[in-house]
């Protein structure tokens, strides 16, 4: 029997039958139906276009039906499909192009001829937003025969995504068909989805937050997916009445909190919000739940492994933690040298399970700098973990700040600062300091000018221990993010290193 992940979506998708799959503005663009054969089409378009099985396809698209197909095709036709953000210019896709060694490039209209110097023996194709372009003329001279999933086993390649790169080179996580199946198999199962729910699907789809959770649990589901190119609040809140199910990254929740349409009447049609790819913030939690009585479930994932913890469905969803490992996850909150910590020490969170990739593509010497012998993987992220299993992010291994010999965790100084009246948000950075090594600074965002620095300071100044507290409070208008709406806080740590610089 095949592990394909496509041929698991394909029973789903007869069983659902003429339900309605993408559902877009209130028109319907694509029904469980015509699942096959829309997928038959474009999978036969990228073999005729040269793709074999185990070949990497590079798509960089603009989010549509048609980018949906062209994923699940790749799936079905035993291509790895490598997603890649559509904000990255071309001399970024220049590392992308060489590291990944495509067969095949799938691209926007307007970015044809730039990728086609960067990749001159490379075969493209194209579409946009709307459907148009060559991918299009390919499909129509294919014929109506069908097209036989490929077997694959659990150990095949699915696809290729590479990390965020917020800190030096992308690296390309290669995720199996099993790797990709047995997550989300878990969460359908953790999160109670089922066949009548419906979910509003606001996330780019070159990511894994709105790839493969929340387009992969709909498909399993049979569940119709209310379409939206890009979030928009007002958008999003007219579809809630008709929606059981909200993924969404914490802006979308900062933003719908701030909205006077979100109501408890807006809402109650609704059964979960769920939040990742970036910390909650604590106030965000608070006031979403005075406004809808819904608890946000905030869960924790990353590229090589998918979602790794969730806070429960049934349970206490705790605001500031990533609730508990996932069912056949195993974590674990280790020192540097792997030794698993007291509960409730900070230490860099490692897991294992069905979940975890298969390695970096083309670069073994970086997966074996994040592999423990016992095949424990080192997330980089600093955690805690109680008694109960119960897991908290505290910040990245890089974000660590070692000032005068003591460490200090940038999350503890955040909560504090963030709970002061009048901030909407921080950031904690260390910067070279002359005397200490390195210094702790916060970068606030902050509701009125009337805050200044020495507000915040004597706010905390009972919360933290003397050394934890920062040397400087700075104010932006707004942090900076990646396209997840991760803080950038390498871009932060490089716009005030000189603060403390000799003058």
């Amino acid at each position: 029997m095949t592990a394909s992940l496509y041929a698991l979506i394909a029973q789903s998708a007869e069983q659902a039958g003429e339900k309605p799959l993408i559902v877009e503005g209130g028109e319907t663009r694509l029904r469980y139906a015509d699942l096959d054969r829309e997928t038959a089409c474009y999978a036969q378009a990228l073999i005729a276009s040269g793709a074999q099985v185990g070949d990497r396809i590079l798509v960089q698209v603009e989010k549509s039906v048609d980018n949906v197909l062209l994923y699940l095709a790749s799936l079905r036709a035993g291509l790895v499909y490598v997603p890649l953000n559509t904000a990255y210019t071309a001399t970024e896709l220049a590392y992308f192009i060489e590291d990944a060694g495509p067969a095949l490039i799938v691209c926007d209209p307007e970015k044809e001829q730039a990728i086609a110097s960067l990749a001159s023996k490379t075969r493209l194709l194209t579409v946009d937003a709307n459907g148009r372009g060559s991918l299009e003329e390919a499909i129509s001279t294919v014929s109506d025969a069908g097209f036989e999933t490929v077997p694959r086993d659990t150990d095949d390649l699915a696809a290729i995504c590479y990390t965020s790169g917020t800190t030096g080179r992308s690296k390309g996580a290669m995720l199996s068909h099993g790797n990709l199946t047995s997550n989300a198999q878990t969460l359908y199962d953790i999160w109670h989805w089922h066949s009548d729910d419906v979910l509003i699907h606001a996330l780019p789809i070159y990511h894994v937050h709105g790839l493969f959770v929340a387009l992969h649990l709909a498909l399993l589901g049979g569940s119709t997916i209310l379409w939206h190119h890009s979030f928009d609040a007002d958008a999003v809140l007219s579809d809630l009445p008709e929606a059981s199910v909200l993924m969404g990254v914490p802006t979308f929740y900062v933003r719908l909190a701030d909205h006077a349409g979100l109501t408890r009447a807006a809402s109650a049609n609704m059964r979960l919000f769920i939040s990742g790819s970036a910390p909650l913030l604590e106030n965000t939690f608070a006031e979403f739940e005075a406004k809808t009585g819904h608890r946000i479930l905030e869960r924790y994932g990353m590229t090589e492994a998918g979602m790794i913890a969730s806070n429960p469905y049934d349970g206490e969803r705790i605001a500031g933690t990533v609730g508990f490992a996932l069912p056949g996850v195993a974590a674990r909150v280790a020192g540097d040298d792997g030794a698993e910590l007291p509960r409730g020490e900070p230490g860099i969170l490692e897991i294992n399970g069905p979940n975890l990739f298969r390695g970096y593509w083309n670069k073994p010497d970086k997966t074996a700098e994040e592999m423990r012998d016992d095949g424990f993987f080192i997330t980089g992220d600093i955690a805690t973990m109680d008694v109960d299993g119960r897991i908290a992010i505290v910040g990245r291994g890089k974000d660590l700040i070692i000032a005068g010999g003591l460490n200090i965790y940038p999350k503890e100084i955040e909560l504090a600062i963030d709970a002061v009246a009048g901030v909407r948000e921080s950031a904690v950075i260390g910067v070279p300091h002359p005397d200490l090594g390195e210094a702790a600074v916060a970068v606030v965002v902050r509701e009125s000018r009337t805050l200044d620095e020495t507000a915040i300071l004597t706010a905390v100044e009972g919360d933290l221990a003397r050394f934890k507290q920062p040397r400087r409070i700075l104010f932006a208008d707004a942090l900076p993010r990646n396209a997840m709406g991760k803080v950038q806080k390498a871009r932060l740590r490089e716009q005030h290193e000189g603060l403390f610089a000799a003058r």
